[in-house]
């Protein structure tokens, strides 16, 4: 929307203006319907966007070793959390604070899955409830 990536956005406006601007994203979001959005990994940790995107429709949390993670991370320099010298300490550390808060939502391991797989799964948890 805003045409800057993450990195841009915070090195220019900080994180508190990212944050403010997921919050409404989320709000707007949260009003419609048929929609699949991924997240960033904190976006579901802030409560009133975690509410603001579960009302009308179902949150899930897609999970994966650390080092899967990291893998799959691998030279992205869009993620301004993760421009640290070691990259997969800070992984860890972020897995590891926000347990609980991702403990909230429906787990879905995408270990050694594709894709495919792990949107098949979330299907079959839609049809089920």
């Amino acid at each position: 929307r805003d045409g800057r990536a993450i990195a841009e956005i915070f090195r220019e406006d900080g994180q508190a203006a990212f944050r403010a601007w997921e919050r409404r994203v989320a709000r707007e979001l949260g009003q419609r319907d048929n929609l699949v959005i991924a997240t960033g990994g904190r976006m579901m940790l802030d409560e009133v966007n975690a509410a603001a995107l579960g009302r009308n429709g179902r949150v899930f949390c897609l999970t994966a070793a650390p080092e899967t993670i990291i893998a799959r991370l691998e030279g992205d320099v869009r993620r301004p959390l993760l421009n640290v010298p070691d990259p997969a300490a800070k992984i860890r550390e972020l897995l590891e604070k926000r347990k609980a808060a991702y403990g909230r939502f429906p787990q879905i391991d995408t270990e050694g899955k594709t894709a495919a797989q792990a949107a098949e799964e979330i299907i079959q948890c839609l049809s089920t409830t």
